[in-house]
Formats: structure tokens, sequence, C-alpha cells
């Protein structure tokens, strides 16, 4: 039955899709041209920005990253999978620049509805400064039952496999969603593989305690019980895809829990793209077209994951509290003493406000407060912190002074 409501939710995405190309292809007939109304270039536009809109929820962003300017010269890039998992590819930009930087770092992108795509222009700013590595995470949708479950510890996992992959010299940069378990990760390693330690840790906006500063979205966490969330908000996935019968979180439904938040922002930002389109002013690259190409394109996450990460990290707050297990092994957040760790959180996060991401500094005890750092930017929000005009003005030189001080 539940598989029917996920083939439900894409019938229902791809009959409005085929209504708004219709609209499209009708009112985009050169008949309407010798109207002098506005109607048909308005019904037209509707129904062009509307298809465009609903076949981006199901279409996966290219990265777009080949090549970047340093020095005066261009340099090619290109992406290399190092390692590959069935929930998520370890990936690195290599460029044909002949001086190599001795800095790598591995972006640790949310697993949060959207692709790892999101850190895109985080990684195309790092480029010419340091050597990058994306943990590419895969649509569960795509992933056949056959692989087995992917929950949070499982993340965790995944995690210290990459910190091992990847060190020594590491500095890992946890964006939003994994920066309580790459805390854990860290732990981990530290207790059972000194030697393969991450040299850095840097969590951008990350709940590591959702309670120091609630928003909305913590809120819905508490207030809905772990079986309402999973009767109402997960489900099989349906016969379309590889991973059929996969219980999952639907990107749709995080998506719709997303625009709901600012509703009248995206509806204002649709309308008023409308009228640039009809006034000839919009393009393919402009702002609104380069945010809701990455926005709506969404993916699925694993329903135990999902809803693991609801009762681990919101409700029982074991991040906060220092009482997250890995099966019966306690991660010990006591053991971190010697890893710089940097906290960068914006003013205007609605998501992971300010404070969430900072609490990680007053849980590391045993961490000196001189090799403890936390940057607050005044203007930027949950996206602007680590991807756009705030990021790269101000953000990326505090964090490239922290990577390089160590």
């Amino acid at each position: 039955m539940q598989i029917s409501t996920y083939d439900f939710f894409e019938t229902s995405r791809q009959c409005n899709e085929w209504i708004s190309s219709s609209l499209k292809t009708f009112w985009g007939n050169p008949v309407f041209g010798l109207n002098p109304s506005p109607i048909p270039q308005f019904m037209y536009t509707y129904g062009k920005l509307t298809e465009h809109y609903l076949s981006r929820v199901i279409s996966k962003p290219d990265w777009g990253i080949n090549s970047f300017v340093a020095d005066g010269k261009e340099y090619s890039v290109s992406k290399k999978t190092i390692l590959r998992k069935p929930f998520c590819e370890l990936i690195k930009f290599e460029t044909t620049r002949k001086t190599k930087s001795n800095k790598k770092v591995l972006i640790i992108a949310p697993m949060s509805g959207h692709y790892a795509t999101l850190t895109r222009n985080t990684v195309l700013s790092l480029l010419p400064d340091c050597e990058i590595f994306v943990t590419d995470w895969i649509n569960a949708r795509d992933v056949s039952l056959s692989n087995g479950k992917f929950d949070i510890e499982d993340f965790t996992r995944y995690l210290i496999d990459f910190y091992q992959t990847l060190s020594p010299n590491l500095n890992v940069m946890a964006i939003c969603q994994p920066a309580p378990l790459a805390l854990a990760a860290l732990s981990f390693v530290i207790k059972n593989d000194y030697k393969n330690k991450p040299n850095t840790l840097t969590l951008i906006g990350g709940p590591i305690d959702p309670e120091a500063n609630p928003t909305t979205v913590t809120d819905f966490g508490n207030k809905l019980s772990l079986d309402y969330l999973k009767n109402t908000m997960t489900m099989p996935v349906g016969v379309n895809y590889k991973g059929v019968g996969r219980p999952v979180y639907p990107g749709i439904i995080q998506l719709s829990s997303f625009i709901s938040m600012n509703l009248k922002t995206h509806v204002n930002s649709f309308i008023d793209q409308i009228f640039k389109e009809v006034e000839g002013t919009s393009s393919e690259n402009d702002r609104h077209n380069k945010f809701y190409n990455e926005y709506l394109a969404v993916m699925d996450m694993t329903a135990e994951f999902y809803l693991t990460t609801v009762n681990r990290i919101f409700k029982k707050r074991e991040i906060a509290k220092n009482i997250f297990y890995l099966e019966d092994q306690h991660l010990d957040l006591s053991q971190i003493r010697d890893t710089p760790i940097f906290i960068i959180e914006g003013k205007n996060d609605d998501i992971s406000a300010p404070g969430q991401c900072l609490a990680a500094l007053e849980i590391l005890q045993n961490v000196p407060d001189d090799i403890k750092f936390s940057f607050l930017h005044e203007n930027a929000g949950h996206y602007g912190i680590f991807s756009g005009k705030a990021w790269r003005e101000d953000i990326r030189p505090e964090f490239l002074n922290f990577i390089n001080k160590f």
C-alpha cells in the first residue's frame, strides 16, 4: 500500500509537469503574438518555470567544476572516486596544477535531503589552496535492499573509514547535519587508531546541541513521536527505482517542509522570476535559477537514518550529553584532547541556530582553550555560512587561517 504512496507522489509530479509543459506549448503558440494582451506571455512563462522546477526534483545536479583560476592561470579539474560504498562515494577533485597543496580537506557534505553538490561553491573556492575530498552521498532510492540498512551508526562508520583512508595530515570540515557524528567519529579514531586522527576539525552550523537555541526544525523533532514520524514521513521506494521496497524519508517531503517554513519568500521569488522572464531581464545562470536548480534537487534518505537521527541527536541529545554509543562502544568525547576545533555559525541561521554548534566547545572540556576557535557571521543564514558571499569574503579566509596554523 505504501509503495503505492511513493508511486502516487511520482505520478502526481509527472502529471503536473505534463500540465505545465502543455501550458507552455499552448501559450507559446506564435498566433498569440498577434494579441497585445500580456496574459499569453505570463501563462507561457508560468508553464515554462513550473515544468523546469518539477523536473529538477528528480535530477541530480552536476558538479560543474571543470576548472579554476589561481596565480593568473586556469587549471583543469576532474572528479575521481577514491572509495566507493553502497551509500556514498568518497571523491577527490584532481587538478592539473603542478604545485600540489599540502593541505588535505575532507568536506563532509550534509545528508539531509539535498545532494553533496550543495557544497559546489565551497569546493571551488578552496581548490586554489587545498586538496579537496568530498562525501558524495547516494540517493537511497537508488540503493538496492540487498545492500542492507543505513542508520546513524553506519553513517559514523563511514566517517571513520574516510578519516583512516585520507589520514595523516587531514583537515575535516563537517557541514550541518554530519557535525555531531564527525565528533563521534573523531573520538573513535583517537581511541582506536590515533595515528590516523585528523589534524583539525571544523564544524559548520551543525546541531551539536539542538536545545542550545531551539528552532522550528528542532521543535518539530521533539514534539512528534517516532511512531508518528515513521507512519507519516517514511514509505517504501516505488517500483521505478533500483531501491524498490527500501523504506525512505522521501526528499520531496523534506523539501515541502523547508518550503513551508518560508512559504511567502518562495512564492514571492517565483512571482518575481515570472516578471523578470516576461521583461527579458532573467538569464539561465542568474542568482534565482542557480539557487533553485540546487534547492529543488532532492534525494531520499533511508528511513532508519532519518529516525535514528531524530531520536538520538534531537530527542535524546546523545552527542550533547556525551552518551553516544557505536554498537556497544561509548564514543567518549572527553577522549578528544589535542585536536584543534573551529566552530562556524551564522547569526541568521534558522535551521541550526547560533549556539547549537558552538555548544561543542563546552562539551569538549579536555581540549585546551588555545586550540578552540569560533566565528559568528553577523549576516549569514544557513546556506551562506558555506556557500555564498559571506563564505567567500569572510568565512573562507578564517578557515584557511585556521588550518594553516596546524
